[in-house]
């Protein structure tokens, strides 16, 4: 008995070596999941960074508008000029130009100033002191700018004159006026540029310049100019 015991023992080894059975990473099926308390959190793909072209990249922040730039600047009524002579401060002042568009000045008298840039007038006023400041440094600066004055009238939330220090177009003449109210022709507004001779009107239609159509009515506004909202 012991022997045949001992017999199949031997044929059970021989077949087990011969026929092994097959393991998980051999065969075909997928491996059994792991337990729930084994199992990894799902990693979250993380999308690519977004690439910004210089078209789409976003402006930076404007700070507060600078000054009409001195070089091209029309010189208007209501301006403080600040003029100095150097060593002589008896020549030495600051002058409101006049509603005539002249300034008054030691030894010379009146000189136009609306209209010119302050170069301009600099050049004149060198020009006729010459005769009694011989070798004269004569400096000339805008100190304030009074003269740019818009008008925005009709059905906006804030109408009136508003003095500006640089020049603004349509738009942001709304915006400062305090934006069209709701009673407001938003497409039927004027702005009236007056001439030497004659007036001109141009048309805004507020929709379409907002929708980024007819973006050419969207002008710059001159001094003296009066944006309507019927």
């Amino acid at each position: 008995m012991l022997r045949k015991i001992w017999i199949m023992m031997i044929v059970i080894g021989i077949l087990a070596v011969s026929f092994p059975f097959p393991s998980w990473s051999e065969s075909g099926d997928a491996a059994p999941p792991a337990p729930a308390s084994e199992a990894t959190a799902p990693v979250k793909a993380t999308p690519p960074a977004a690439e910004v072209s210089e078209a789409t990249a976003p402006a930076k922040a404007s700070g507060p508008a600078p000054a009409a730039d001195q070089g091209d600047y029309s010189i208007g009524p209501g301006d403080v000029l600040d003029i100095s002579v150097w060593k002589d401060e008896a020549l030495t002042r600051s002058c409101v130009v006049r509603p005539d568009g002249f300034i008054s000045f030691p030894l010379i008298g009146d000189v136009l100033a609306t209209g010119r840039t302050a170069s301009q007038v600099k050049s004149e006023m060198e020009g006729r002191l010459k005769r009694y400041v011989p070798g004269l440094t004569l400096s000339l600066e805008i100190k304030q700018i009074n003269s740019m004055i818009i008008y925005v009238i009709g059905k906006v939330n804030a109408p009136g004159r508003f003095v500006m220090n640089t020049n603004v177009d349509v738009l942001q003449a709304l915006a400062t006026a305090g934006g069209l109210n709701v009673f407001a022709k938003r497409n039927d507004i004027k702005i009236f540029r007056q001439g030497k001779h004659e007036t001109t009107i141009f048309p805004f239609e507020y929709d379409m310049v907002i929708d980024g159509k007819r973006l050419e009515q969207n002008i710059r506004l001159l001094r003296g100019d009066v944006v309507v909202i019927p």
